[in-house]
C-alpha cells in the first residue's frame, strides 16, 4: 500500500487558515473518527469517576487515590519507546481498534469486581495496570493517526476540534458516571456503561478509511526508538512546551484530590463529585470552541506562558475555597486556561515533526502528559496525607506560577513563538536533512 506524502510538506503557509470553523468536518474518516473518540472519551472519564470514588469508599486514605494513577502510569512509562514506535511501523487506525477493544473488556472486568460482596482493591489495581498498557499503545497512535484524516489546510482546525470534543466526553463523562453512581449508590452500572461505549467506539474505528501503513523504512533498534526522545530534546520549543505542561499539571492539578474535597470539604457527595470532575473540561470546552472561531494567531508562546500561571492562580483559589459554586467556577477557569497550553503543545508537536517520527515523538509527550497526571496524583495524595488537602492544592498552584516565571526565563524560543504554522518551516528542514 502507499504511504500517503507529507501533508506538511510544499505547502502554503496561508492555507493552513480554515476557511470554515468547521472545515475538518468535511472529512469523512474525521467525522467517524471523531464520534468514536468522544464515546471513548465519555467512557474513560465515567469509569474514572466510579474507580476515584470506589477506591476512597474502600479505603479512606487519600495515598490510595494517588496508587490509582501510579497504576495507570507506570506501563506509560515502561511502554512508551515501543509503544511510539509501533505507532510509527504499523497500521495506527488497527492499533487503535485493537487498544479500544482491550479497554472494553478491562471495564467489563472492573464490573465484576464491583459486584463481588467484598471487593477486591488489588485486583482494581490490577486492572488499571493493564489500562495503563493500553494507553501506552493509544496516545501515540491516536495523535499520529489525526494528520491522515483531513487535508493540510484543515489540520489545526481538526485539532482544535478534536480537543473540544475530548472536553465535551470529559464534560458529559463524569457528570453521567456522578449520577449513575449516585442513582444506584455503586460503581458496577458505571463500568458496564463504559464497557459497552468502549464496544461501540471500536465498531466506529473499523468504518474509518485512512490507513497509514509503515512510516518508518530502518530497522528496529534502540536508536530508532530513542529518535522521538532525541527530537525533543534538540528541539528546544518542543522540550519547553511539554516540559512546562508537566510541571504544572504535576505541581497544579487539584482533580486527584476531589474526592476528598467533595466529601470532607465541600460535602456534595458523588453526584457533586461528577460535577467538580466535570467542571474543568466544561471551561476547557467553552475555550476550545472559542478557539476554533478565533484561533490563537500572534505571540502564541507568550499566551501559552501567560495561561499557564492563570491556571496556577485558579488552583490557588480552588484550594481555598469552601464554597461549592466558587469551587466550580475555579475549576473551570483552570480547564479553560489548560485548553490553550493543549492547543498550542499539540500544533508545535505535530507541525514541528516529521510524519515518519510523529508516534514516537506523541509517546514522548505522552509520557510527559501521563507523568503530569498520574505521578502527579501520587504526589497529591502523599502531600495531602502529610500536610492536608486544602494545605496541597494551595503549595502547587503557587509552585505553578514559580515554574512559569523560570520556564520564561530558561526558555527564549517559547517565548519567541509568534504564529504556530510557522513552526512547519523547521520540520520541512529536519526532513531535508534526514533525506
Amino acid at each position: 500500500m502507499n504511504v500517503p506524502p507529507d501533508p506538511f510538506m510544499a505547502v502554503d503557509l496561508t492555507a493552513l487558515k480554515p476557511a470554515s470553523p468547521f472545515a475538518a468536518f468535511e472529512s469523512r474518516d474525521f467525522r467517524v473518527y471523531a464520534a468514536a473518540r468522544l464515546l471513548a472519551t465519555m467512557a474513560y472519564q465515567m469509569q474514572s469517576v466510579a474507580v476515584g470514588f470506589q477506591i476512597y469508599d474502600l479505603t479512606r486514605d487519600p495515598l490510595a487515590l494517588g496508587y490509582v494513577g501510579l497504576a495507570q502510569f507506570l506501563p506509560i512509562a515502561g511502554l512508551s519507546l515501543a509503544s511510539g514506535h509501533a505507532a510509527d511501523r504499523f497500521d495506527r487506525r488497527g492499533i487503535l481498534v485493537l487498544c479500544y477493544l482491550t479497554s472494553s473488556l478491562a471495564a467489563l472486568a472492573l464490573f465484576f469486581l464491583a459486584r463481588s460482596p467484598s471487593p477486591n482493591v488489588p485486583a482494581i489495581y490490577a486492572v488499571l495496570v493493564l489500562l495503563g498498557t493500553v494507553r501506552a499503545f493509544q496516545g501515540p497512535a491516536g495523535s499520529s493517526l489525526l494528520p491522515s484524516l483531513v487535508p493540510t489546510a484543515h489540520f489545526q482546525n481538526a485539532a482544535t476540534w478534536q480537543s473540544t470534543l475530548w472536553q465535551v466526553g470529559a464534560i458529559g463523562g463524569p457528570s453521567l458516571g456522578g449520577l449513575i453512581y449516585a442513582l444506584w449508590k455503586a460503581p458496577a452500572p458505571v463500568y458496564l456503561a463504559a464497557s459497552v461505549a468502549l464496544a461501540a467506539a471500536c465498531a466506529g474505528l473499523l468504518a474509518v478509511r485512512a490507513r497509514t501503513g509503515r512510516l518508518e523504512k530502518k530497522p528496529p533498534s534502540l536508536g530508532t526508538a530513542l529518535a522521538g526522545l532525541r527530537y525533543v530534546f534538540r528541539k528546544k520549543v518542543l522540550l519547553a512546551s511539554i516540559s512546562l505542561d508537566f510541571v504544572a499539571v504535576f505541581l497544579g492539578g487539584a482533580v486527584a484530590l476531589l474526592p476528598i474535597f467533595a466529601t470532607d470539604v465541600l460535602h456534595v457527595g458523588p453526584q457533586g463529585f461528577g460535577l467538580l470532575r466535570a467542571a474543568p473540561a466544561v471551561g476547557a470546552g467553552l475555550m476550545a470552541v472559542l478557539l476554533a472561531f478565533r484561533p490563537i494567531g500572534r505571540h502564541a508562546g507568550t499566551k501559552m506562558l501567560f495561561c499557564v500561571g492563570l491556571f496556577g492562580l485558579a488552583t490557588v483559589v480552588f484550594g481555598l475555597s469552601h464554597s461549592f459554586l466558587l469551587s466550580l467556577v475555579a475549576l473551570t477557569v483552570i480547564g479553560a486556561a489548560d485548553m490553550v497550553s493543549v492547543v498550542v503543545r499539540m500544533t508545535l508537536e505535530q507541525l514541528a515533526t516529521p510524519p515518519e517520527m510523529r508516534g514516537r515523538v506523541s509517546a514522548v509527550n505522552m509520557v510527559f502528559v501521563g507523568a503530569s497526571n498520574e505521578l502527579g496524583e501520587l504526589e497529591s495524595g502523599t502531600l495531602a496525607r502529610l500536610i492536608g488537602t486544602v494545605p496541597t492544592v494551595v503549595v502547587g498552584g503557587l509552585g505553578t506560577i514559580a515554574v512559569v516565571l523560570l520556564w520564561g526565563w530558561l526558555f527564549p524560543e517559547l517565548r519567541a513563538v509568534d504564529r504556530l504554522e510557522d513552526t512547519r518551516a523547521t520540520s520541512e528542514e529536519d526532513a531535508a536533512q534526514k533525506a
